[in-house]
Order: structure tokens, then C-alpha cells, then sequence
């Protein structure tokens, strides 16, 4: 179904004025300091909404209510986590970097461990933006697929040139204040999302919610201590880990944190930002399981998305062999396509154009924060640190412009890597954990031991990366016997990496001194 010329024309107009409202601030990052830190002076609030912005990208519009669509509640476990993170984060982390005055999230690295801890920090953090810049640009294909019926790869091939562009013109001011008119409209907007479905529907929101119900769609998970599945332990603990590296040691928020004009608003900021996500998620989580309810009750509807899907993977299936293998695809399968459906087949006209148009805007500025954050670490730790520390202005802008257009086209190429995968959320969930143990863990190995020195930090990641490695890898290896492979959920694995590099940096460290 194609998008009628009212939505079309919010469409078109939203887009382009987003894109003009971010390239206004243009003439602000012209300078290093204006493009990475927006002159230090941006009020709480906004960074805050900056902040929850980030979080609420396209990943989280589509992907939880894909994760409620296909399974049940356990995800926003995760959000619940964030209150945890939060008050540590306002507690030791924001203190920590507002005083230090770094820009870079990793410098003091160097000055703990050395520069090799400085160096593996950047490259993993890049790894992990690139991660999260491919997962997101995937996912708002998925919505513009849905509205424009186009082959997914080139829509990800122009989203990403159109963004990766955009980005090159804009700094992290931008970045902040675009993301402050996408939180407010996305927002909006899935409380009149939540408010069509609950009385909008054919019987009513209450036999939805029933139904679901029923179907176990609001099962927040086990609650057994077991850490093979996704119980709710299991997704708790990722959550308060993951959260910690985000607002710890992940440069996109630290950055944020020294764009506030103060110490106080940078705490603000995090408090307002963090806070907001949980009731937000809440909203998404709700969306996922009404619309279960809604698309599992009108099959004709159901099997529209299961042809969407399947024609997006094999574009070559036509007629009777397309609807037969549609027919075979579970809930999972198209848990992250049905919210787009929804979107652009039963909104009024008028909102359809304005939440894609804001989905799509969304994603923009989430790709923008970790193209903006991953080039100022390239320019400061890698290009300012180790090829020319006396680089001029001029040179360093340049640098910045290059490498935020190297990482661009390999966040496209992820996107499109990604294609036949069944949940964004889980794949960036996965790639996030193994990317950050490293980090996390030597991090927290410096703010707690004083004691702890190279060599022990050193021990302690290479011993962690081992057990990342096996965690991740064993459960692939077909020809390892059973009791050589990891048992435990993959959630796990920044959990276990980090705490083994956080104790095994503090008992080396403790026994080199008695020694």
C-alpha cells in the first residue's frame, strides 16, 4: 500500500525540515570543540532528551514491539535495569569526566593502564558504534520497505549515503537538538498508537489484552535461578552491564556529558534521559502485544506481513510458492515488520506520513551520534595520538569529515549483511554485549583498585577475551563434545567477560603486592 499524498507530502516536508533544522547549526561546527562538544553550554533538558533519543532509536521503535509481537515481556527487563545505571552514573561516572575535562572517554585509560588499554577501549568502542549504526540503519529499512514496497538494499544503500552525508554537515549540537523534535514527536506518537489500539479495535482493548494474556504475550519471564535461557535474572543483569558501559565508558554519552553548561545539568540530563525510557518502553511492549492480538485475529491482515517478509527475503518467490513458504513463518519471524505494517495500513492519514517520517529522522540522528562519537575518538585517539599530535584545525576537520565517511559505508555494509536475520534487537543486543566486556571490564577494574596495575589489567583482558571468545564461539563448533560448549544464555556474556576481568585484575594485583 502506498502512502497517500497528504502523508507523502508530511512526509517529504518533515524530512526536509528536520535536515535543515540540523544543518542550521552548520556554521556552529566548524571548529573541533563546536563539532564534538557544542561549545560545553547546552541546557540539561535537551541533552537528557538527547540522551533518551539515543536509547529510543529505531532499533527500540521497531524492535521491542517486534520482541513483543514474537515472544513476550521479558526484554523491558532490561529498561528496568536503567534506574540502577542511572544513579551509578550520576553517583561516580559524570563527577569523574566533568572533572577531568577529557573529551575522549578513553584518555584516562592511558594514564591508568597505559596506552595499549587507551587503544584497545577506541577499538572496540568503534566496533560497537558501527554495530549499532548498521542494526539501526537495518531497521528503519525495514519501515521504509514496508511504506515504499522498494528492494531493501537499496534503501539501505540511500539511507546510508543520505545520513552518512548529513552527519559530515553537522556536529554533536545538531545531534542534540534534532534528537530533542524526534523525543518529543516519537513519543507523541506512540501514545496515540497505544490509545487507536485500546479503543479503536474491533471488541475493545480489554479482550486484546485478553488475548494476549492468554497467549502469555505479558510474561516478564522465569524468575527460576537459571542462566541457560532468558529468564528475568538472566536479562536484568545484561541490562544493568550493558547500561553501565553505556553511560560509563560509551564516548556517544560521555560526550553528551560535556556538552551540558554544567556539572548539575549533565546530571540532569542523565536522570531525565535514563528515567524517561522505562514508562516509553512500557508504551512499545504494550504496541508489540495488542498488535499480537489484532493481526493473530484478522489472518488476512497476518498473511499480508508473512508475503512482506518472505518476498523481502526471496524476491524471486511469486505466486502460490511465495504464499506457501509466507505461510510457514512464526511470530518471531515477523515480529519486527508487523509495527510498520500497522503503521502504513491503518493509521489515519496524516500521523501514517508524520511516524515514519519521525521513525526514519529518528534512526537519522541515532546513526549521526555514533558517526559524530566515532569520529572524535578517531581524531583523538588514534589520529591525534598516534600519527600527528600537532595536527591544525584545519587538518583535524578534515580528519573528522574522512573518517566519519569511512564508517558510514561500513555501517552500511552491515545493514545490508543483515537482512535475512529474524530480530534487530537481538542481533545488536549480541554484537553490544561481546563488543563491550572489554571495555566495562577494565573501566571498573580502574575506578575500583587502586592497586591495579598494567600488567594485572593487561592478565585480566586477555584471560576475559578468552572467555568471551568461548562463550561466543562454542556453541557453533558442531565437533566440541557437549560439556566443552558455553551452557549459558548469550545475554551472559558481558556479564561473565567483564566480572572476569574486574577479578582477576584485583587478585593479580593484590598478589603482586604481598609478593
Amino acid at each position: 500500500m502506498k502512502l497517500s499524498p497528504v502523508d507523502t507530502a508530511i512526509l517529504l516536508l518533515y524530512l526536509l525540515g528536520i535536515i535543515a533544522f540540523g544543518c542550521w547549526f552548520v556554521r556552529r561546527s566548524k571548529s573541533t570543540e563546536g563539532f564534538m562538544a557544542a561549545g560545553r553550554r547546552l541546557p540539561g533538558w535537551a541533552v537528557g532528551l538527547s540522551i533518551f533519543g539515543s536509547y529510543l532509536s529505531s532499533n527500540s521503535f521497531l524492535g521491542i514491539p517486534g520482541k513483543a509481537f514474537g515472544s513476550n515481556w521479558n526484554s523491558f527487563v532490561f529498561s528496568l535495569s536503567i534506574p540502577v545505571a542511572v544513579l551509578i552514573g550520576i553517583k561516580y561516572f559524570i563527577p569523574f569526566y566533568r572533572k577531568t575535562g577529557e573529551i575522549s572517554a578513553y584518555h584516562h585509560l592511558e594514564v591508568r593502564f597505559g596506552p595499549w588499554a587507551r587503544t584497545y577501549a577506541v577499538i572496540f568502542f568503534i566496533l560497537t558504534h558501527i554495530a549499532r549504526a548498521g542494526t539501526i540503519l537495518f531497521g528503519v529499512s525495514l519501515a521504509l520497505y514496508a511504506m515504499l514496497g522498494w528492494d531493501i538494499r537499496l534503501i539501505i544503500l540511500i539511507s546510508g549515503i543520505a545520513v552518512t552525508l548529513y552527519t559530515i554537515l553537522g556536529g554533536i549540537e545538531a545531534v542534540i537538538w534534532t534528537d530533542v523534535v524526534q523525543s518529543i514527536i516519537l513519543m507523541v506518537g506512540a501514545l496515540l498508537i497505544l490509545f487507536l489500539l485500546l479503543f479503536g479495535m474491533e471488541g475493545g482493548g480489554r479482550e486484546a489484552i485478553a488475548y494476549a494474556w492468554e497467549r502469555d504475550k505479558f510474561n516478564l519471564g522465569s524468575f527460576g535461578i537459571n542462566f541457560t535461557t532468558a529468564t528475568f535474572w538472566v536479562t536484568l543483569l545484561y541490562g544493568v552491564f550493558i547500561n553501565l558501559n553505556n553511560f560509563g565508558i560509551d564516548q556517544s554519552f560521555i560526550q553528551r556529558y560535556h556538552t551540558a553548561s554544567s556539572q548539575k545539568e549533565a546530571e540532569k540530563s542523565l536522570l531525565l534521559g535514563g528515567l524517561i525510557y522505562v514508562p516509553i518502553s512500557l508504551i512499545f511492549f504494550a504496541i508489540g502485544s495488542l498488535l499480537f492480538s489484532y493481526y493473530q485475529t484478522h489472518p488476512q491482515s497476518l498473511q499480508d506481513v508473512q508475503i512482506q517478509v518472505m518476498s523481502a527475503r526471496q524476491p524471486e518467490l511469486s505466486g502460490a510458492a511465495l504464499r506457501e513458504m509466507a505461510s510457514q513463518l512464526t511470530a518471531a519471524d515477523i515480529g519486527d515488520k508487523v509495527f510498520p505494517h500497522f503503521i502504513v495500513n491503518f493509521l489515519p492519514v496524516g500521523l501514517t506520513g508524520l511516524l515514519i517520517a519521525a521513525i526514519s529522522a529518528a534512526a537519522m540522528s541515532s546513526i549521526d551520534s555514533s558517526l559524530n562519537s566515532s569520529s572524535t575518538v578517531f581524531l583523538k585517539d588514534i589520529y591525534a595520538r598516534h600519527i600527528n599530535s600537532g595536527a591544525s584545525e584545519k587538518e583535524s576537520m578534515r580528519v573528522l569529515h574522512a573518517s566519519t565517511l569511512v564508517l558510514g559505508a561500513i555501517s552500511v555494509c552491515l545493514a545490508l549483511s543483515l537482512v535475512k536475520i529474524k530480530s534487530v534487537l537481538d542481533a545488536w543486543w549480541q554484537m553490544q554485549g561481546i563488543f563491550a566486556s572489554g571495555m566495562l571490564g577494565l573501566f571498573l577494574l580502574g575506578l575500583i583498585s587502586r592497586r591495579a596495575r598494567s600488567p594485572a589489567a593487561a592478565a585480566g583482558l586477555v584471560i576475559g577475551l578468552v572467555v568471551v571468545a568461548w562463550m561466543t564461539l562454542s556453541p557453533k563448533i558442531d565437533a566440541l563434545p557437549t560439556y566443552l560448549r558455553n551452557p549459558l544464555h548469550a545475554n551472559m556474556i558481558i556479564v561473565i567477560g567483564t566480572m572476569t576481568i574486574l577479578l582477576v585484575g584485583i587478585g593479580l594485583s593484590r598478589f603482586s603486592r604481598k609478593n
